[in-house]
């Protein structure tokens, strides 16, 4: 079988950069933030995950230094807010590219939340959300050590909400919290299905 083959610095040559669709489904990264003059900003980033377990560590990168890591880097806090089906419109407002003054919690419709141990309020309506503490705040660069304008932002979770709707027996259900999961395209979407789980366990040497 041939393969399809391109250097990312001369150009993919296909209709849509494949990277965000190789790399797929995503977890949002929904980040809530307030600056030192106590402005807010929430706002969804598709390059999110999990790094560290114990202690665990979250992170997300930022294409441009954008309200929100500004915020982080003044205030060294932040709040991830799970998305989940019946928030997807509301997140997608946030995502619109607005005034540093703008709230975004009133323009899509969202209640603020007051957090426990952080400044930055929370999404009342998700279901689960995470206070975190600034750890690292990165600019990325590429193999000859050249800076691009990206930064990465880890913090350490320090405090957990869960619905206690979706605690079974002690056990987090990921299905019934039903998450929204970023795919390619410019505007692909993904949830989860019972029907596509299956269990695999590590083998024991």
């Amino acid at each position: 079988m041939a393969d399809y083959f391109f250097e990312p610095q001369q150009g993919h040559g296909l209709a849509h950069d494949p990277f965000n669709s190789i790399i797929a489904p995503r977890p949002i990264g929904w980040i809530s933030s307030i600056s030192n003059a106590g402005q807010v900003n929430l706002a969804p980033y598709s390059f999110f995950n999990l790094f560290n377990y114990k202690p665990p560590i979250i992170g997300f990168a930022s294409t441009g230094w954008k309200d929100s890591v500004q915020n982080i880097a003044e205030q060294g806090e932040f709040c991830w807010n799970l998305v989940n089906r019946p928030l997807v419109e509301a997140m997608n407002q946030t995502s619109a590219s607005v005034a540093a003054d703008v709230n975004e919690f009133a323009l899509a419709g969202l209640t603020m939340a007051a957090s426990k141990l952080i400044k930055p309020p929370q999404v009342a309506e998700s279901p689960v959300r995470f206070e975190c503490k600034l750890s690292q705040l990165i600019p990325l660069q590429i193999a000859n050590g050249e800076q691009v304008p990206t930064w990465l932002v880890l913090g350490e979770v320090v405090g957990v909400h869960i619905a206690s709707s979706l605690l079974i027996d002690g056990v987090y259900d990921t299905l019934a919290a039903d998450p929204v999961l970023r795919a390619g395209g410019p505007g692909d979407y993904y949830t989860l299905n019972a029907a596509n789980k299956f269990s695999l366990l590590r083998p024991k040497i």
